[in-house]
């Protein structure tokens, strides 16, 4: 697999304004210091996105500070998979979720779950 390598000073993460909103509420009612954003190898496309809560950076994470008092953390490993994405925060018929526009995706699987980058 190819992927680009992380460059500091490139354009990293976005988020919109929903998505800011939400992540901030979400980050002060669990104490937390910010959002982590990683992927994972998982279903059918290749890779999962994965947010968690981090309470305690790792000395390897990427910390992206957003306007709006929002700090992202990436892992070294998920940079190059997730630079130059924006993060939103969509309603969708009961749903809400985060949703990712990734131009480093190169396809889903049908169920919206997992994508995949080019090989």
């Amino acid at each position: 697999m190819t992927v680009q390598m992380y460059q500091p000073g490139a354009p990293a993460l976005s988020m919109s304004d929903s998505a800011r909103r939400q992540a901030l509420k979400e980050i002060e009612r669990n104490q937390a210091a910010g959002l982590r954003v990683a992927v994972k190898p998982s279903g059918c496309s290749g890779y999962k996105y994965v947010l968690d809560y981090v309470t305690e950076p790792s000395a390897e994470d990427i910390s992206i500070e957003l306007e709006g008092g929002v700090t992202l953390y990436v892992d070294a490993h998920s940079m190059p998979l997730v630079k130059g994405a924006e993060i939103d925060y969509v309603t969708e018929g009961v749903n809400q979720f985060f949703k990712f526009s990734n131009p480093n995706s190169q396809g889903e699987c049908g169920c919206g779950e997992s994508f995949s980058v080019t090989a």
